[in-house]
């Protein structure tokens, strides 16, 4: 089967990079914003065309700098809401099965207990919104697609929160991180194999899913975990949202249920700590 990977540059899909040897059935053709535009309806179609053996694609290609989105909302919107609906349109006229990628930021976070796929989303950033355009869009336009929302990815590939805690501690002693927003860290890798999973399954289970890795916990015991794995001695402060304004609001709790996901494809899915004593060790 041959697999299309969008956002090839991204830590998502470096993680499917590497899982490329453990899937040798699957034959993977990856492309980046300079050599696949998925904001460009016209080239889309003409690969597509050019590449008719195509029989999934995986959309890692996203915007996903949070703060600046609220400055750059048509960037974001173009990438994550327009470039979603390009890819379902020519996915949908090759008869090719979409994966696309989307974030528990559509989501508001005043719930107290796991999401689910039911919960109504309203988001509260620009991030947030232009990814829920995109998943109305892609379901507009395809049956044939799933999309998975995930949350705080992190790995070795990349810009991400653990990669950022561990440069940080290179150059110094004291870090403050907030305490009051609730979610789970999950490792792209983890992910990729998910993902990989549902492929090589050749489900037609289609629908919106959500994958995170078990358990929840704050942004603050995130970095605290990362430094006592790594060894580091850094004195870290628990600060609230509002001692560290930004300009993206964030969801306070952004917990998934991953129930359905669970029981159609049979997954054990791995705990946050587990997969970030993996990748540090």
């Amino acid at each position: 089967m041959n697999v299309l990977v969008t956002g090839s540059n991204g830590q998502l899909a470096s993680c499917i990079k590497d899982l490329e040897d453990q899937y040798k059935e699957l034959n993977f053709i990856y492309t980046d914003s300079t050599s696949l535009d998925i904001c460009n309806l016209e080239q889309l179609k003409l690969f597509f065309k050019d590449n008719h053996i195509l029989d999934y694609c995986i959309n890692c290609a996203a915007y996903t700098a949070v703060d600046k989105a609220e400055t750059e909302a048509e960037k974001a919107f173009q990438v994550n809401a327009e470039g979603a609906k390009n890819l379902a349109l020519v996915c949908n006229e090759n008869q090719v099965v979409l994966l696309h990628v989307s974030t528990d930021f559509v989501f508001d976070g005043n719930k107290t207990t796991p999401y689910t796929e039911v919960d109504t989303p309203n988001p509260i950033s620009v991030y947030g919104a232009s990814k829920l355009q995109g998943e109305v869009e892609i379901q507009k336009l395809t049956k044939e697609c799933f999309i998975i929302r995930t949350s705080w990815l992190y790995s070795e590939h990349g810009n991400n929160f653990m990669k950022t805690m561990l440069r940080l501690a290179e150059t110094r002693d004291e870090i403050s991180v907030v305490s009051d927003q609730i979610g789970t860290p999950t490792y792209a890798g983890d992910l990729a194999e998910v993902l990989l999973h549902i492929i090589n399954s050749k489900s037609t289970a289609f629908g919106l899913y959500h994958y995170s890795n078990e358990g929840e916990v704050s942004w603050f015991d995130f970095a605290k975990a990362i430094f006592n794995i790594s060894n580091l001695d850094i004195k870290l402060n628990a600060i609230t949202t509002t001692s560290y304004p930004t300009p993206a609001k964030r969801p306070e709790y952004s917990v998934l249920e991953k129930r359905k996901l669970i029981s159609l494809f049979n997954l054990e899915i791995p705990n946050w700590k587990d997969s970030l004593l993996k990748i540090l060790k």
